[in-house]
């Protein structure tokens, strides 16, 4: 199996099926867990060395961090509803809990950051859908921490593609700091599959070829980018959900596409 691959497994006491941490991906800066809750069971988290960008990616939870409480958030079915997650940002070394009302699939995505910033709830207002690419290269995206709200490092991002659809893509990439012309940064994504028995598959390769993986992914299953151009491709039939969550040196995203494949921007 892909040393980039992450499959998930049995949920441990605290509910998590899945963890990727520095040290486990080789890297610095992100983090990322998936925790499943049943009704009225609580995950509790704190991080001392790292701010926390809470994603309820499926269900209703009430959320609490630090001396604020932000009541019920979240509310969708499935990751495919045509609806925003509930979201909280939660500075380092502040506590939080999150208590399920119903089942709820949890995201935690977390970057290098210092205590003393304040908790806020990320509303679905500032969350709102776009498409991006035309024909088979459409997709639909919603940031949920974008580089133009307050964090430090992190930065996190949902997108559906549609079965026979391709995404990240052209290839592109974000590992080299240029000022101006490329940041730095690591990433993961979290999949999931519409009907939940599909596959989708992820190429991870860079200009020499030193790296160049081609991954078949399955539901939940993530894939580790340290490096290298990551284009996502939809097999018809099944839709392809997938949470990003980046973080490098500078919190800003600038990529570069592949220049064999850039001509397809250019197309009329």
């Amino acid at each position: 199996m892909s040393k980039l691959l992450v499959r998930p497994h049995a949920p441990d006491p605290s509910g998590s099926v899945l963890e990727i941490t520095p040290q486990s991906a080789g890297w610095t800066h992100v983090g990322f867990r998936v925790i499943k809750l049943a009704a009225g069971e609580t995950f509790d988290g704190a991080e001392p060395g790292r701010e926390t960008c809470v994603v309820v990616m499926s269900g209703t939870a009430e959320v609490t961090a630090g001396d604020l409480s932000f009541g019920a958030i979240g509310g969708r079915t499935s990751v495919f509803e045509d609806k925003a997650p509930g979201a909280v940002y939660v500075p380092a070394a502040t506590t939080y809990a999150v208590t399920a009302a119903n089942a709820v699939e949890l995201a935690l995505c977390t970057a290098p950051g210092k205590p003393g910033g304040r908790a806020r709830l990320i509303a679905e207002v500032d969350m709102p859908r776009e498409t991006r690419g035309k024909g088979t290269n459409t997709r639909l995206v919603r940031n949920i921490l974008p580089e133009t709200a307050p964090a430090e490092g992190l930065l996190v991002v949902e997108v559906i593609t549609p079965g026979g659809h391709w995404s990240s893509y052209p290839p592109h990439k974000h590992d080299t700091a240029a000022e101006g012309e490329e940041t730095a940064l690591e990433e993961t994504y979290y999949h999931r599959l519409n009907p939940p028995q599909g596959f989708a598959f992820q190429r991870v390769y860079t200009d020499d070829r030193s790296l160049d993986e081609t991954v078949c992914v399955q539901d939940g299953d993530v894939v580790m980018v340290p490096r290298g151009y990551h284009p996502v491709g939809a097999p018809h039939g099944y839709d392809l959900y997938y949470l990003n969550v980046m973080a490098g040196p500078h919190r800003k995203w600038i990529f570069r596409n592949d220049p064999a494949h850039d001509w397809i921007m250019r197309q009329a």
